[in-house]
């Protein structure tokens, strides 16, 4: 499904639930890069398909998804945010914003759901190898030097299956007193 049609994702969570499933975990981790653009030369149309995909479609899942973990009193949203959801420098500006959001709505949905026993936690990735993400060929060559700079301070490209990692402890019930966290995966590329 597109997940930028807000009709289409809250359809496709209706007919999950329709289909007597438990919907006990959410994981938001669709996500696309900016070309590292600055505020000054990004496109609004870039901004506004970086919002959708990034932002809003994580909004509209959760917003669906409450109904149903609400009923169960139980349930568990993971968004996969960024180091650039952590600070300004890692990310163009609409990657950056975007990031920046996904921990606001992580935190904004922790805190209103907690007595409800719904649990939001964010995944941070630093630089992770083998993922579409770092490969990004819409970099503008005047960009690109920044980007290297950046990367090169993350250190190594870390292992998708570390994030899985996180992904599935912050699913189980072994993170049942968790929830609120910004849990960076990143090498300690956030403690320099």
């Amino acid at each position: 499904m597109d997940i930028t049609d807000d009709q289409a994702a809250e359809t496709a969570i209706t007919q999950i639930a329709e289909r007597g499933s438990n919907l006990d975990v959410l994981i938001n981790c669709a996500g696309i890069m900016d070309g590292m653009r600055p505020a000054g030369t990004t496109p609004k149309e870039l901004w506004d398909r970086v919002m959708a995909v990034n932002l809003d479609a994580a909004f509209v899942l959760t917003r669906a998804v409450l109904p149903h973990m609400l009923r169960a009193r139980s349930g568990s949203i993971i968004n996969i945010a960024s180091e650039a959801g952590l600070r300004g420098g890692i990310g163009g500006v609409a990657y950056t914003v975007s990031k920046h959001g996904l921990v606001g709505l992580t935190r904004s949905v922790a805190w209103a759901y907690r007595q409800d026993g719904i649990r939001c936690n964010a995944v941070c990735p630093g630089g992770i190898g083998a993922t579409e993400i770092l490969n990004d060929t819409s970099i503008d060559p005047a960009d690109a030097e920044r980007w290297r700079s950046i990367m090169s301070l993350a250190g190594e490209p870390g292992d998708p299956q570390s994030i899985a990692s996180a992904v599935l402890f912050l699913a189980s019930d072994e993170s049942a007193y968790v929830n609120g966290v910004l849990l960076p995966v990143d090498g300690g590329w956030s403690a320099g």
